[in-house]
């Protein structure tokens, strides 16, 4: 046992070289290497990070301005719209004015119309009259006249 014990102590004291150099090498590249790329991973990190948040907010931005300019052309529209109505009013107006204008034209054309046409039945009515005097006066003459000869 005491030999194992002794080989065991001569391995461990030829590997301390070994664990010792193994140890400076990992204090070496952790200083020299994994640092300066943590350094570096960092920094892409972080402007990585920052386009994104860069992004963010200006995908924030896009969309305010998109409801802003979809609240403007709704605002359009709706003016556009209510200014179309009041045209088809001012439209609507003006037609039944047109409409009126031509009743009231038409209704004065009508009583011009029937005035005239009663004027012309009353002067037919005296030429009737006077024609069927004179027609009488004729008839009775002949039968006058008949009965005398």
């Amino acid at each position: 046992m005491e030999a194992t014990l002794q080989a065991l102590g001569g391995i461990l004291l030829r590997a301390v070289p070994t664990f010792l150099l193994v140890l400076f090498l990992h204090f070496y590249l952790k200083k020299v290497f994994f640092q300066p790329l943590e350094k570096v991973l960092a920094e892409r990190d972080a402007a990585t990070t920052g386009a994104r948040k860069q992004a963010e907010e200006s995908l924030a931005r896009a969309d305010k301005l998109a409801s802003e300019h979809e609240d403007a052309i709704r605002k359009a529209r709706a003016e556009i719209y209510r200014e179309q109505e009041e045209v088809r009013r001012q439209w609507r107006n003006e037609q039944a004015e047109a409409v009126k204008a031509a009743k009231k034209s038409a209704a004065e054309q009508v009583a011009a119309g029937k005035a005239d046409l009663a004027g012309e039945l009353e002067a037919a009515r005296r030429s009737l009259q006077a024609e069927s005097e004179a027609l009488a006066s004729q008839i009775a003459l002949r039968i006058l006249s008949r009965r005398a000869a």
